[in-house]
């Protein structure tokens, strides 16, 4: 079954951490990574991302429909991007070496493809990030963590059950399909893609009813134990900063003094290797 912001279990560095470090590397690593458009700085932190994911001993198949969801989006955000602009980075970087032109004001540049690289690498070196932290947080630790950095404890606790829905979803949803394809609809990939919009549409009304029965579950036990009552509450799942963690939070820090200083030290976000 596809992977779907889903905790990963597995005995890695990272999952070791604690979830309220690993919530401020990510905060930390973002702010560096969207503040500068210095390519060398982002190079070095997308390669940093893929050996991340090697430590964390996850596998492309634990993630390849977000990689899937990742790859659609950079393109679609790249097309565009050309299309509404196609000299933006012409614009950026103040010269213009034009390749070949392909009709009217659509001209390709060294400057231009030079942005876009910019582009792919901040979203290459971003997203997987996001994804690492959600596959190696269990979601009572993610919830122990926001509280932890000053979020109210009654909306911490609601990401946390919407993160251990997510699984719940899917599984249903599965479920739910067996039991339509038993029924003899037609949902492989023998069957046209109309045909199996209109199948998987007739799956969203059972599952709907579902996950209602199930929130009413939770709400009323959550009632019933007087959750929220308290200004504050205890977390089975909290734990205190190891050194690891320590050291985590203060190379991440650095990340950001790095990103802001060459940003300041180039005069400007974005590192222009045409100019000699």
């Amino acid at each position: 079954m596809t992977n779907l912001f889903n905790y990963i279990d597995r005995p890695s560095p990272i999952h070791r951490l604690t979830g309220a470090c690993k919530l401020v590397c990510l905060i930390l690593w973002s702010l560096a990574a969207m503040s500068s458009f210095y390519t060398p700085l982002l190079a070095a932190m997308t390669l940093a991302s893929f050996v991340l994911f090697r430590t964390a001993k996850l596998k492309i198949s634990d993630i390849s429909f977000m990689l899937g969801v990742m790859l659609v989006y950079i393109v679609l955000n790249n097309l565009l991007i050309f299309l509404f602009s196609p000299t933006h980075g012409v614009g950026i970087y103040g010269t213009e070496t034009v390749l070949f032109r392909i009709a009217g004001p659509y001209v390709v540049t060294a400057e231009q493809l030079f942005y876009h690289l910019n582009v792919i690498l901040k979203t290459v070196c971003s997203i997987p990030i996001v994804l690492l932290f959600v596959c190696t947080t269990n979601p009572s630790e993610f919830a122990a963590s926001l509280n932890r950095i000053g979020v109210s404890y009654r909306v911490s606790y609601a990401v946390a059950l919407a993160l251990r829905y997510i699984p719940d979803i899917q599984r249903e949803y599965r479920d739910i399909s067996l039991a339509q394809q038993a029924r003899g609809t037609e949902m492989s990939k023998k069957a046209s893609l109309v045909n199996r919009l209109k199948a998987a549409s007739s799956i969203l009304i059972p599952l709907i009813l579902s996950s209602m029965e199930r929130i009413e579950t939770i709400s009323n036990a959550m009632e019933l134990r007087g959750f929220g009552k308290g200004k504050k509450r205890t977390w089975y799942s909290g734990r205190k900063f190891s050194p690891m963690d320590v050291i985590c939070m203060t190379v991440c820090t650095l990340l950001l003094v790095l990103s802001l200083t060459l940003t300041y030290l180039n005069g400007g976000r974005y590192y222009n290797p045409f100019i000699h």
